[in-house]
């Protein structure tokens, strides 16, 4: 894990790769409660016997979204950003979802550090997030996080 304590430390990873997190394994349980939560009960992510008969993945899949709502989680793995008195998810930019992610696969997020800015003491930090999946070339979405942070 990379800690960085200021606008400095961060600027010094500026182009390059910050790190990766662990395996996390999406089982159809997580996929299921994702369901309940966002209300998309599309059948390609619930309905195992229909997948399997009528599916092009012949599985089931984890909703792109919940893939996306994984980069907090996976990202506190890879950075410890300290002494702010507030982060910010303030947007996602040019994500292209590339490969589905099948139940029970393990995937891992590798963060590039695309760019820092300073913005009259507002750290503007553009991350390219590249979701890997075990056993598979294609990553499941690569784009851009954007997170602002207020140092003390």
């Amino acid at each position: 894990m990379v800690i960085i304590n200021n606008f400095e430390e961060y600027k010094s990873h500026e182009g390059k790769i910050l790190g990766i997190s662990n395996w996390h394994k999406i089982d159809q349980e997580q996929i299921n409660r994702f369901a309940e939560a966002t209300l998309d009960h599309q059948w390609i992510h619930v309905d195992k016997e229909r997948v399997e008969s009528e599916g092009p993945f012949k599985s089931t899949i984890a909703h792109g979204y919940l893939t996306l709502s994984l980069i907090p989680y996976l990202w506190k793995q890879i950075a410890d950003v300290r002494n702010v008195k507030m982060e910010i998810n303030y947007g996602i930019e040019q994500f292209k979802f590339g490969q589905a992610v099948p139940v029970d696969s393990e995937v891992q997020l590798q963060a590039t550090v695309k760019s820092i800015t300073n913005l009259r003491g507002t750290v503007k930090a553009v991350i390219q997030a590249k979701l890997a999946i075990k056993g598979y070339a294609k990553p499941a979405y690569v784009g851009d996080v954007v997170f602002l942070y207020h140092f003390n």
